[in-house]
């Protein structure tokens, strides 16, 4: 799985980086779009998994870009939501249309049922490994 996912996210480097994208910047562009604009930056480097200051460097990057805005929460002046301009919004289509293309690809000669029953398979085993890190089991000890 872990072979896969590396390659996978080569191919879509491969595709992306034509729009001038890095694997940080397109990776923080899309997990924001997926939890929201307005989100927090503390929010975002928790969904990233990555510790603030990586992700400061990479929103720092992509605010010279003009492709997104700091903005101080409007209930707690310390606090900064991340926003999309125009241009990051524009970026975001361009970016879900190369990674849909690399998508496409990669699911060529899988059927739908396939990737129905490896979805399933995935989800069961994340609930499990979910499951393993909250309660661990007494051979840790």
């Amino acid at each position: 799985m872990g072979r896969v996912h590396r390659l996978w996210r080569s191919a879509i480097n491969q595709a992306v980086g034509k729009l001038g994208m890095t694997e940080a910047r397109w990776a923080v562009l899309m997990h924001l779009d997926e939890i929201g604009e307005g989100s927090t930056q503390q929010a975002l480097a928790t969904q990233l998994a990555i510790e603030m200051p990586s992700l400061t460097r990479t929103l720092d990057q992509l605010e010279q870009r003009a492709l997104i805005e700091r903005r101080r929460s409007v209930t707690d002046g310390r606090v900064h939501c991340l926003w999309f301009t125009a241009a990051g919004r524009e970026q975001i289509h361009l970016l879900e249309d190369h990674i849909a293309q690399v998508r496409s690809e990669i699911y060529q000669g899988i059927s739908a049922e396939q990737l129905d029953a490896f979805a399933q398979v995935l989800l069961s085993m994340e609930r499990n490994v979910r499951s393993l890190l909250a309660h661990p089991s007494e051979l840790d000890e």
